[in-house]
């Protein structure tokens, strides 16, 4: 089952780490004993920051499923719809 964490400070990385913004947690055993945890952080690769720069979350099955999907497959849900247009 995938983890998932939320930021709550960016450590002096603005550029990759988002406060208030869920991440996706890679299994590390090593990185863990060490107070560390591997996220996939903004630049879409997985990287070791320290774990207190994040609470463990737990999300509803519906939440995980479309962190879990592809941007591409996103754009199928998504409304293409304008804001105020009904077609």
């Amino acid at each position: 089952m995938k983890s998932y964490v939320l930021c709550i400070d960016d450590g002096g990385y603005p550029e990759s780490l988002e406060v208030r913004k869920v991440y996706q947690v890679v299994p590390d055993e090593s990185a863990a004993e060490q107070a560390m945890l591997r996220v996939i952080d903004e630049t879409g690769e997985d990287y070791l920051y320290s774990a207190r720069l994040f609470v463990p979350i737990l999300l509803p099955p519906e939440a995980i499923r479309v962190l879990s999907a592809s941007p591409t497959d996103n754009n199928s849900h998504r409304n293409t719809n304008k804001p105020g247009k009904l077609s």
